[in-house]
């Protein structure tokens, strides 16, 4: 198991030096505008999707469509999973290695030593549940994992203070845009296409082929922009993330499950004070609430966030307290699964407003784990946008949701309208699920 600083992922520009070259040899290799398969999405699992179908598809053609000017990456979320979407460790390291990506693990040859994940119950209540997710994780295969005591947590974190941890020592943290950037790297050099600034408004089956085509209705399928340009391809994956439900509609699908932007604001550690936090330090899940609750991440470049909150977000993209945006908002608030999931998480969604605003009372929370930390310890910092999936009866959706819409252009498009979370340090395994629904769908 790998573990990055997990929780509300900004989506984060994947535009550094050396995109600049592969992205062009991405866009000049093909002239022409038909391709066998057109992946929608430049987020980390529209990219695992794209490299794992090309892998095992390499006669056809691919395109991977992105609406920004740059390929982006989300950090990933919070949630357990089974153990087929887990990225081995011996996986992510080869991948790693052989990218000279940074990757930090504990005790690892060569590399700074790093406590990077322990599991922390501070109430007795929260023991039970601990241990269970200790067994879930035996179960699942994850090696080498323990429980630890009191004085144990304190060799490993001298500031924290909890009552029972689970520790797992197999683990490593690594920069997911360099990961990300990878994907597309291994995509290109494959022979995919990327086209950024694309960004896909409509998907209509094409009835008759062009006068100049002679590919006849070989590719059946016009993907159109929103600059009023088009593709031509046999087959559509889409990996919307935040926008996946509104893509599904435009082939006939259903318009739930809806997703719903929560923003999530972290506090930044003080540089002064980064000997409270050496690694990974996260509470025991509730499930009583949606969401996981305050953790303490290290970050690569030697930065430590801590939080977030959790709180509706008024715009689909609205990475910042006052963003807004009219057809998200009424989307959102008139959903029936919102109106519920609110009445029923009422005083814990009042907490988590309360905890963005004040400072002092996100630390308090922080306190739980390190009594030491202080309000100034801490600065405001960024602050990110999750897409949550969610029925019209208030529920979280934490599985795949896999449709294709109505009609004849439902057997030829895959959307992907929901991927579990964690999405970034599970996206190989995701993209293997991705690609077997796909050759399964359209039989490639």
């Amino acid at each position: 198991m790998m573990v990055i600083p997990v929780g509300f992922g900004r989506a984060t520009s994947l535009l550094i030096k050396r995109f600049s070259w592969f992205q062009a040899d991405c866009l000049v290799r093909r002239k022409h505008s038909s391709y066998d398969v057109a992946i929608v999405g430049g987020g980390i699992v529209g990219l695992a999707s794209a490299r794992e179908l090309i892998q095992r598809h390499p006669k056809l053609n691919y395109i991977l469509l992105e609406k920004e000017k740059e390929l982006e990456n989300s950090a990933n979320n919070n949630q357990q999973l089974e153990n087929r979407l887990r990225m081995s460790l011996s996986l992510a390291c080869s991948l790693v290695c052989r990218k000279n990506i940074p990757l930090k693990r504990r005790n690892g040859t060569g590399m700074e030593h790093y406590q990077c994940l322990l599991i922390v119950a501070v109430e007795q209540d929260e023991i039970p549940r601990l241990k269970a997710l200790h067994e879930r994780g035996l179960q699942n295969n994850v090696q080498d994992l323990s429980l630890i005591d009191a004085k144990e947590i304190q060799e490993r974190e001298p500031y924290c203070r909890g009552l029972m941890a689970l520790d797992s020592p197999n683990t490593g943290i690594v920069d997911w845009r360099e990961v990300a950037l990878s994907y597309a790297e291994d995509f290109c050099e494959m022979g995919g296409t990327i086209k950024t600034r694309f960004e896909a408004t409509d998907f209509q089956i094409t009835k008759e082929s062009h006068k100049d085509s002679t590919d006849g209705l070989k590719y059946p399928i016009t993907i159109r922009s929103s600059k009023e340009t088009a593709i031509q391809c046999s087959y559509v994956v889409t990996c919307g993330g935040l926008y996946s439900d509104r893509l599904s509609q435009k082939s006939g699908c259903s318009s739930e499950p809806r997703i719903v932007p929560f923003r999530g604001d972290y506090l930044v550690l003080k540089p002064e004070k980064h000997y409270l936090v050496k690694g990974n330090i996260y509470p025991v899940p509730d499930p009583k609430f949606p969401f996981l609750g305050v953790h303490f991440t290290p970050r690569m470049n030697g930065s430590v966030w801590l939080g977030p909150n959790a709180v509706l977000a008024f715009k689909r993209e609205g990475y910042n307290v006052f963003d807004f945006d009219l057809r998200d908002f009424t989307d959102a608030v008139s959903y029936s699964g919102v109106q519920k999931l609110v009445l029923k998480n009422l005083v814990f969604g009042v907490n988590e407003m309360y905890r963005g605003i004040v400072i002092a009372a996100q630390v308090k929370q922080l306190q739980r784990y390190i009594p030491a930390l202080t309000v100034n310890d801490v600065s405001r910092g960024p602050s990110g946008v999750r897409a949550q999936a969610l029925d019209k009866d208030g529920n979280l959706v934490d599985d795949f949701v896999f449709d294709g819409g109505s009609g004849a252009i439902g057997s030829r498009v895959l959307h992907v309208r929901n991927a579990p979370s964690p999405a970034a340090t599970s996206s190989l395994a995701i993209g293997e699920i991705i690609a077997d629904e796909a050759g399964k769908r359209f039989k490639l």
